[in-house]
């Protein structure tokens, strides 16, 4: 079960916009990710390689967490609220939840619920 200031701190490593460093701070080793039930990407440094491929294709991200965080044992909910803008200008708004198992201090498994047509540049 995360620590209340573990999951603050987490918190405000994706809200400050370094999501790569997020993950290689309070992930596992052998952490997995998946989106909307799709095949699950697999250990920390593939998550990483995937994140800063995405932060690559962006010109910022704003990243926001909307409260309260859930929080039942080593389960934990955070409704989140990014808004990309891309290099070429164009801007997506994407809400999401996440659902997280944590191993005392990290993140061992995360799976995202959105609507995939967020996905859509605004």
């Amino acid at each position: 079960m995360p620590s209340a200031a573990t999951l603050e701190a987490f918190i405000a490593a994706v809200e400050s916009g370094d999501h790569a460093k997020a993950i290689e701070e309070y992930y596992t080793e052998g952490a997995t990710m998946r989106e909307n039930q799709s095949e699950p990407r697999r250990g920390r440094d593939v998550l990483v390689a995937h994140e800063r491929a995405v932060l690559a294709r962006t010109a910022s991200v704003d990243s926001q967490c909307v409260r309260p965080v859930l929080v039942n044992g080593d389960h934990v909910v955070i409704r989140w609220i990014f808004d990309f803008t891309g290099k070429d200008g164009r801007r997506m708004h994407i809400e999401e939840l996440a659902w997280q198992r944590w191993e005392g201090d990290r993140i061992a498994q995360e799976e995202f619920f959105y609507d995939p047509a967020q996905m859509k540049p605004a």
